[in-house]
């Protein structure tokens, strides 16, 4: 089983960056994808990006794409997600998962999460 433990939110401006990490701990090199979602204030959670974690190809969702980066380092068992451009609709709960299933759609399925740290963009 994969544990992950999510840290790097924080309150900042727009415009500034900020690094999430998560770090895995357990049987990583079962897990198919590492991911990042969000979830915004009164709103559904959604999918932000994704790793696979033997061959470090990444997938984004359309409104990061150019901002926000993802990226992992196999012998920390870490994820990060670098997020750059910060705009106040960027303010959400970020959570780490892995999805340990090899089908489906990458922004789907995943079945171990963090429990979340939340990044705030003030305007």
């Amino acid at each position: 089983q994969v544990q992950l433990v999510e840290s790097g939110g924080g309150l900042v401006q727009a415009g500034d960056s900020l690094r999430l990490s998560c770090a895995a701990s357990g049987r990583t090199f079962s897990s198919n994808a590492l991911g990042w979602f969000r979830q915004p204030p009164g709103k559904r959670r959604e999918f932000v990006a994704a790793i696979r974690w033997n061959t470090g190809t990444t997938y984004y969702e359309e409104s990061v794409k150019g901002r926000f980066a993802i990226s992992r380092d196999n012998a920390k068992n870490t994820v990060y997600l670098q997020m750059n451009s910060l705009k106040p609709e960027d303010t959400a709960v970020y959570y780490c998962a892995a999805k340990t299933v090899y089908s489906g759609s990458i922004s789907s399925g995943y079945n171990i999460w963090g429990q979340g740290t939340q990044v705030t963009v003030s305007s």
